[in-house]
């Protein structure tokens, strides 16, 4: 069984929630809301835990852990002809490629 200590947690302040929202990006739809980050984070792994248990209580596959996964360092862009155009002028009169000019707006 994984553990919930593996997934990958973000905690912000909530305004409209009046507390630290903890939340795991490999399971959007849970969140924890608590008074305080350390709280919240606790309270997130807690239900991360549970998750975990109850699929593997029920023969489910968790996801897989985004520090874990392995990337090819490769992503396909769609863009307007209209934008591509224009990065790829940009690109030119910089004189680099277009994937170094992408690259130093990310």
């Amino acid at each position: 069984m994984r553990s919930a200590k593996e997934y990958t947690y973000r905690i912000f302040w909530s305004s409209e929630d009046d507390g630290f929202v903890a939340i795991a990006d490999e399971f959007p739809s849970l969140s924890a809301v608590e008074d305080d980050q350390a709280k919240a984070l606790e309270s997130i792994d807690g239900l991360v835990q549970d998750v975990l248990a109850d699929m593997e209580e029920s023969g489910e596959t968790p996801p897989e852990p985004l520090g874990v996964r392995r990337y090819s360092g490769k992503i396909s862009l769609r863009m307007s002809p209209e934008q591509h155009r224009r990065i790829s002028m940009e690109a030119a009169e910089a004189g680099v490629s277009l994937n170094k000019l992408i690259l130093s707006r990310i």
